[in-house]
């Protein structure tokens, strides 16, 4: 993105910062690069930290539920140092994102609420801005499209997503859970469903509600479309009978 004037309260001649990805599209598993810009004003400033996160929106407990933006890794890569004027200083970050990362988007299209951004922040005589954030979308996994591409065709509507903390599955790698709330069609004997998907190195299990057990399916085993289906379709109607 191009130069952003941070803490304006610090005038006119205030340092400068660009954040630029090598890529805005990924998929769990991948690495994304940051490279971080700053330039100087019109006066020598003292930088506290130059700060990159990878941030996702989640979702609090409880009754008032509230969303946030949380910090899923984070990069200090310059801390403590005179930026003169004018000067410009480069830092370059990378995250690599788990098997687990919550997606944002599934065969091209984005998930409702679903939200994930490269978030840098830049700290100057104690003022803090936090003001920058590069949207970053995470697509599914093929093998997590198929899954939700089958859902789909046979009726199953997400209407809402939600990330949450803790553990949701034994299989679980992350401390941390996507939900996709579905509306299941008459052909099942259940209206609503939280459905999770817990994505491992070959292989993921489809999660619908903590009280049913998942069906367990290898990559490969996700591979035929109309195959994949009928599975899924069997394995509804058996763990909600209508």
């Amino acid at each position: 993105m191009a130069f952003r004037r941070f803490l304006s309260s610090l005038g006119v001649g205030a340092p400068e910062v660009e954040t630029v990805l090598d890529r805005h599209q990924v998929r769990p598993g991948e690495r994304v690069t940051a490279t971080v810009t700053v330039r100087g004003g019109d006066a020598d400033v003292e930088i506290e930290h130059l700060t990159v996160r990878l941030a996702v929106r989640f979702e609090s407990h409880g009754e008032n539920e509230v969303r946030y933006m949380h910090p899923m890794a984070e990069r200090t890569p310059a801390r403590d140092f005179t930026l003169g004027a004018g000067e410009v200083r480069t830092e370059q970050v990378h995250f690599d994102l788990p098997l687990g990362m919550p997606l944002t988007h599934t065969d091209g299209r984005p998930l409702p609420a679903a939200y994930s951004a490269v978030v840098t922040e830049l700290a100057v005589d104690r003022a803090v801005d936090r003001g920058d954030e590069d949207l970053l979308e995470v697509h599914a996994l093929p093998a997590q499209a198929a899954v939700l591409g089958a859902l789909d065709g046979l009726g199953c509507r997400i209407h809402q997503t939600e990330v949450k903390h803790g553990r949701a599955n034994a299989r679980q790698e992350v401390d941390w859970w996507q939900e996709l709330e579905m509306r299941f069609p008459a052909a099942y004997g259940v209206g609503n469903v939280e459905l999770t998907l817990v994505t491992l190195d070959s292989e993921l299990d489809v999660c619908p509600g903590s009280y049913a057990a998942p069906l367990a399916l290898t990559y490969a085993e996700t591979e035929d479309r109309a195959e994949l289906a009928g599975r899924i379709d069997a394995y509804l109607r058996k763990t909600f009978p209508a």
